[in-house]
């Protein structure tokens, strides 16, 4: 259980399901363990918030564990999104916890928002990465092109395929690169909003623990005041592509980004 989830399902706000997914990363693998490693890097933090003035166990948070992955990208993916509409359903904000970003496609599935937010290192605009419709690397496509979803922002993207970049040239995809992410104000109006959260947006010397590390990325506290600025207009919100190849960086950093989500969410409502 993640520390402080400890609401009933029934009654909880804030809904948790972990997605160990990994079967298309193209790097390093791993990311089966993530969900696991986020909740146990959460171990030493305060329950308190001193930001927020807020008690992480009174915020109504429910853990509904993990949800085992198997080789089907794409009906594991329907299955996890019936998980993610149920919380919706109940009036919850769903929290996704990766698993290779593929599990993302569940949560906008479950959440449908008119706007996505990403982090992210990589454009992930592909139609297919090595021939697989369903690879990692397609997430961002999937989103616009599939679920509906009218705008992309993809901050901290740093790489990508030249059909990538063209695809981020139309209209309905915006690009922050990590230099210019500090000073990027979201402006939602009425939009709901889904926020992704690739720890891979991170420099690896933040968060070393990820399949397909990029340097010359966003610093934590970058991440941080991204999370805190759109929190309060999100309706879901997940954190991704954790593994198990560093003493705990990216878990560390994934669970406070989850954690600083949470407070700045009910902080805003």
């Amino acid at each position: 259980m993640f520390p402080g989830a400890i609401a009933d399902r029934e009654v909880a706000d804030y809904v948790l399901v972990g997605a160990p997914l990994d079967i298309s990363t193209s790097f390093q693998p791993g990311t089966r363990f993530g969900p696991n490693r986020i909740r146990r890097f959460a171990e030493s933090f305060d329950d308190y918030d001193r930001r927020t003035d807020q008690l992480f166990t009174e915020l109504s948070v429910h853990d509904a564990g993990d949800i085992r992955a198997w080789d089907d990208a794409p009906d594991y993916v329907d299955w996890l999104s019936g998980s993610v509409r149920d919380a919706v359903w109940d009036d919850a904000v769903p929290i996704v916890l990766g698993g290779e970003h593929t599990v993302t496609a569940a949560g906008v599935d479950g959440v449908e928002p008119d706007v996505f937010v990403c982090l992210d290192a990589h454009l992930d605009l592909r139609k297919a990465y090595d021939g697989n419709e369903w690879s990692h690397a397609t997430i961002t496509r999937r989103v616009l092109d599939e679920l509906g979803v009218d705008e992309a922002f993809v901050l901290g993207a740093r790489t990508g395929a030249p059909e990538e970049w063209e695809r981020a040239e139309a209209a309905d995809v915006t690009v922050v690169p990590p230099e210019e992410v500090a000073d990027w104000t979201p402006e939602f109006d009425d939009e709901s909003v889904y926020l992704s959260v690739d720890i891979d947006a991170a420099d690896p010397a933040f968060a070393p623990g990820t399949g397909t590390k990029e340097p010359f990325g966003l610093t934590s506290r970058e991440m941080r005041d991204v999370v805190r600025s759109v929190a309060p207009h999100a309706t879901g919100f997940d954190v991704v592509e954790v593994n198990d190849r560093d003493d705990g960086q990216a878990a560390s950093l994934a669970a406070k980004l989850l954690r600083e989500f949470v407070f700045s969410h009910a902080d805003g409502q």
